[in-house]
């Protein structure tokens, strides 16, 4: 570790160990996220393609590590990542749905295998030594936007269903704060290829965490375009406020009623039987939230419809 701390600048190396460590809890914030897979035997609505791309880019920069001398610090971190992406994947295919499950072995068949192949043949065949990191060096910054962007489809899925319940926080922070290490690393090593798609990494994970503050105090709503109320049917809304003053409509299905199920201002009701059996009767049902988030029933008066 001495030799590795002379042959670098004493600046890049202390960034170098940072940004391992700190490398190392972004690889491993997502193990909850999978241990919520492993107990519920679903992989609900996460999604691989983050986790593949992931894996794809460590290997490339394994391979850039190896290339270039005296690259000790990239080649543990990326021997670990891939490691750990791949232990995520297998574990998402076991317990994804089939078309998940058909999707992700594609890709991974398709950019894990037959892509990182062909950019090693190429490589090897069509540059000279001299040339092959630097050509692969800017490949590495080509892949490693698309991991740092590939996060986006979460993004647009929290934006969508106003829930952070698939963007965990821990790996947003570690997100942000590996780039600013490895960006300070590569500016120290006077390495672009490192340097500059961290400074898009630093953006994107103050993105995420931004819509985190914006989004984790909502209550999720859930639509189902499926089931749509048909016309005829009486429909109450039961408005639940929030604790953020937002406001959501969950619709509730109501049994639709006549005039004869209505009472008169006297409580008495016109259409009553001789034996003296009533005739169900339409309500409305008020629901508030109190500050601890329980629903609470406020009165359950009848009504005319």
């Amino acid at each position: 570790m001495g030799a590795v701390a002379d042959s670098q600048h004493p600046w890049a190396f202390a960034f170098g160990i940072l940004g391992n460590l700190i490398s190392f809890m972004v690889y491993l914030a997502p193990v909850p996220t999978f241990y919520r897979i492993y107990r519920k035997k679903s992989t609900e609505g996460f999604q691989s393609v983050p986790y593949l791309v992931a894996l794809f880019s460590a290997t490339l920069w394994l391979y850039y590590a190896m290339l270039k001398q005296n690259a000790v610090l990239l080649i543990t971190i990326n021997t670990f990542g891939s490691v750990i992406e791949t232990l995520y994947i297998a574990m998402y295919i076991v317990y994804a749905t089939k078309a998940s499950r058909k999707f992700t072995i594609k890709l991974l068949g398709f950019m894990n295998f037959g892509l990182f192949s062909l950019i090693l043949v190429l490589l090897h065949y069509a540059f000279h030594s001299q040339y092959r990191a630097p050509v692969l060096g800017w490949i590495n910054v080509a892949i490693s936007v698309c991991v740092f962007a590939a996060p986006l489809s979460i993004v647009a899925q929290v934006i969508r269903t106003k829930s952070v319940e698939f963007m965990p926080f821990s790996l947003s922070f570690f997100l942000t704060l590996s780039a600013v290490m490895w960006f300070a690393y590569g500016l120290f090593l006077k390495d672009i290829c490192i340097a500059l798609p961290n400074v898009l990494g630093f953006v994107l994970g103050l993105l995420q965490m931004l819509l985190y503050a914006i989004y984790r105090n909502r209550k999720q709503v859930i639509v189902d375009p499926e089931k749509k109320l048909p016309a005829p049917e009486h429909v109450k809304s039961v408005v639940i406020l929030s604790t953020i003053a937002t406001s959501e409509v969950h619709p509730v299905d109501a049994k639709p009623c006549d005039g004869n199920d209505v009472e008169d201002v006297d409580g008495k009701d016109e259409n009553k039987d001789v034996d003296g059996d009533e005739h169900e009767k339409c309500v409305v049902v008020v629901v508030d939230v109190d500050a601890s988030g329980e629903l609470q029933l406020k009165s359950d008066e009848p009504c005319a419809v």
